[in-house]
């Protein structure tokens, strides 16, 4: 029943207000109501900022095209992944002046929906790639969770230079400019994506499902560059409550991903209940 509500709760989203739709999808995907007056957990305050914390730079932050100039001049061209091409529709593509191997998005979209990794242009189906491109360019992460900074995003497709295969994608969690502790992704692209969280001095931290269960003595290669990493994403991070900014670490070269606001929309099963009130009372809310 729950399953069949929340459907018609995105269906018929244009009907609710941002707080009253927040309030209701919340109770459905959580089981519980959602507290705005005294929020306490991650998931809570997250829903809070979406209503309360809206900066216009917040649009173009979330604007993966042009986040990549934004974060060029705060600290550096050598961090950008090269951007190769840019279009208003998937039908606008030019394969033909694409080199072998490159990376096609969607500029507004989340996680890996209206990504397309080519690793060889030969081999490609051209009319797949845009039908794939084409429905990423009608989803609204604004209208199905109310993250608002997506609402004014001018959607467009993109191409970006191939980085390689299996990247291990490195999330900083970060709160008023400090990083506080990196998320590992990796296996993400064989389809087994493991979720591991460290702090700055490389201990485990067992802040999730995945994490809590891995053996006692369990670590991962400390890479080379990460204490960069911590620093540049406490850079981006400045005077923002949360965001997580995400970097690919390459033998020890640096290259900026995306910032989130609100890592799975605030409605996060996947994280253990301590350490959503741990990372709640991280996050500092001027409660109205």
């Amino acid at each position: 029943m729950k399953r069949i509500l929340l459907g018609l709760l995105i269906r018929l989203n244009f009907l609710f207000p941002d707080k009253l739709f927040l309030q209701i999808r919340y109770y459905l995907e959580m089981g519980k109501h959602l507290d705005l007056k005294n929020p306490q957990t991650m998931n809570e305050k997250l829903q809070w900022l979406k209503l309360y914390n809206r900066k216009p730079e917040y649009t173009t932050m979330v604007d993966k095209i042009l986040v990549k100039e934004y974060v060029a001049n705060i600290i550096g061209e050598e961090y950008i992944v090269p951007l190769i091409g840019v279009w208003n529709s998937p039908e606008e593509i030019d394969f033909d002046s694409l080199p072998n191997q490159f990376v096609l998005k969607t500029n507004h979209s989340g996680g890996n929906t209206g990504v397309i990794i080519v690793k060889d242009k030969s081999k490609i189906d051209r009319k797949a790639i845009k039908e794939k491109l084409q429905s990423s360019m009608k989803s609204d992460i604004y209208a199905t969770y109310r993250e608002w900074p997506y609402k004014n995003v001018v959607r467009k497709v993109f191409a970006e230079a191939y980085l390689g295969d299996d990247l291990a994608d490195y999330k900083f969690y970060c709160y008023n400019g400090y990083a506080d502790a990196v998320m590992i992704c990796v296996d993400r692209q064989v389809g087994d994506p493991k979720f591991y969280f460290f702090d700055k001095e490389w201990n485990l931290k067992r802040y999730n499902q995945r994490g809590k269960d891995a053996p006692i003595d369990f670590t991962l290669p400390k890479p080379e560059g990460v204490d960069k990493m911590f620093e540049l994403a406490s850079i981006l991070s400045n005077d923002i409550p949360y965001a997580r900014v995400d970097f690919y670490n390459i033998n020890g070269k640096i290259y900026f991903g995306e910032i989130t606001f609100f890592p799975a929309s605030g409605f996060d099963k996947n994280r253990l209940p301590e350490s959503d009130l741990l990372f709640g009372k991280m996050i500092k809310c001027n409660l109205i």
